[in-house]
């Protein structure tokens, strides 16, 4: 972002609209770091409606002018809207177009490293291809109250991602079965092999205990190709092998450097590690400890990473290329980072981070009363008695039927409220249930 190769904008009136974008981009990054209090709307939506009317200012100034070159203005304002998109997931805005923004930012991300290494199976495009349905219908929504600018910007961004997708989807449509079985096998024992070789203690056996898999596969080929059920070879038995081989070929590798990193590449992939970990952490800890505006940060350092690639390849400071298991290792790690940071932007809930601390309480209890249901009731009311308790008490927090945080009325309300009542709900039934 701050790299000097992006001009500084020649217009003296897109100058002025940098420094008060600027500013308010400043403004975001103080309120994102300040953790003695909660995000709260209003905050975030005075900040919005400014940006959005330095973007119409904007839009007058470059009429006309659609091929114009990208400048620091561009920038500046891209991570404004990287900002606002995870504040708006934050307040719990999460089904709003803003929020949108940062989400088709990691999509168009992931789409293209699944297009640079031709390595992907259905499963990694099938939640893709879920999520940009859903912000479709986002975009589509007639009663949309935010910027006729910002909903064509991000309509653009899903086409953009939607077109992507459909190439990928369409190279793996061409395979006949059961390659597509086979093809997703190979695909998952390559990242496992990758995944072993970034780990803090390498495991030797791990990686044998997959190249035996690999080769179990190598073996049920006829003649060096793949065969179904009548003995035909069907359309993608070449490409299949050739996969089949590069992964052998990965074992030997991986086996071989057993994690070791050479130095001149050392600090980077230190950085990718730690990303990569914390980022994991936060995944299984994510209902308790996940502001999502952190994950800005963690985006930010991934993309001067990436973007420092050159024809794909890090180099080092003598500008020699990586050899290929730095540069595949390297590769591993980013793009591993970036499925994290998607996976908790699409699992972010539709509630205030005020409100998150009760919206996880009754999301534990939900799942206890489900558990007991399930395991065939309890055999005395007072067995119900703890989680009655905690539900009324839950229930006494609300104030006029709303949940206050001081004087605000957080986003989120209705979400709260309606599995405060499925609580409720679960505990009658299981009351009646041992009453009759």
């Amino acid at each position: 972002m701050e790299t000097p190769a992006i001009p500084m904008p020649k217009d003296d009136r897109e100058r002025q609209i940098l420094d008060r974008i600027t500013y308010i981009r400043d403004q975001l990054l103080l309120l994102k770091r300040d953790r003695t209090k909660y995000i709260r709307s209003q905050d975030v939506m005075v900040l919005y409606e400014q940006v959005v009317e330095e973007v119409k200012k904007l839009n007058e100034v470059r009429k006309g002018e659609e091929d114009k070159r990208e400048n620091r203005l561009d920038r500046v304002l891209e991570s404004c809207f990287q900002l606002l998109s995870l504040f708006f997931m934050t307040i719990g805005r999460t089904t709003e177009v803003p929020a949108a923004y940062a989400l088709t930012s990691t999509i168009k991300r992931l789409l293209d490293h699944l297009t640079e290494a031709g390595l992907f199976s259905a499963k990694d495009l099938s939640s893709i291809s879920n999520t940009l349905s859903n912000l479709d219908s986002i975009l589509k929504n007639p009663n949309s109250a935010h910027s006729p600018y910002m909903v064509e910007l991000l309509s653009k961004r899903v086409e953009l991602c939607k077109t992507s997708l459909a190439n990928l989807k369409k190279k793996l449509g061409q395979w006949e079965e059961p390659l597509p079985t086979i093809h997703e096998k190979l695909i998952s024992i390559l990242r496992s092999m990758s995944l072993a070789s970034t780990k803090a203690k390498f495991h030797e056996s791990e990686v044998q205990k997959l190249q035996v898999q690999l080769k179990e596969i190598d073996e049920s080929r006829v003649d060096g190709n793949f065969v179904d059920a009548d003995g035909r070879v069907p359309v993608g038995s070449d490409e299949a092998s050739e996969l089949l081989d590069r992964c052998l070929r990965w074992s030997n590798i991986v086996l071989d450097r057993k994690g070791a990193i050479p130095e001149n590449f050392r600090a980077k992939y230190e950085v990718l590690i730690g990303i990569r970990n914390e980022l994991e952490k936060v995944s299984l800890t994510q209902a308790w400890s996940l502001r999502e505006t952190d994950l800005y940060d963690f985006q930010r350092e991934l993309d001067k990473i990436d973007e420092s690639r050159v024809d794909g390849n890090w180099l080092d400071e003598d500008g020699k290329p990586a050899e290929l298991y730095v540069q595949r290792t390297l590769l591993y790690l980013v793009r591993r980072s970036y499925g994290y940071i998607y996976y908790l932007m699409i699992s972010s809930e539709p509630v205030s981070e005020a409100l998150l601390p009760i919206y996880n309480q009754l999301q534990t209890l939900k799942r206890c009363l489900l558990e007991v249901k399930e395991s065939g009731g309890v055999s005395t009311v007072r067995e119900l008695y703890p989680y009655s308790m905690k539900l009324h008490s839950i229930d006494n927090m609300r104030v006029d039927g709303k949940f206050m945080v001081g004087n605000d009325i957080p986003e989120g309300q209705g979400n709260v409220s309606e599995l405060l009542a499925e609580c409720f709900e679960l505990s009658y039934d299981l009351r009646n249930e041992v009453e009759e």
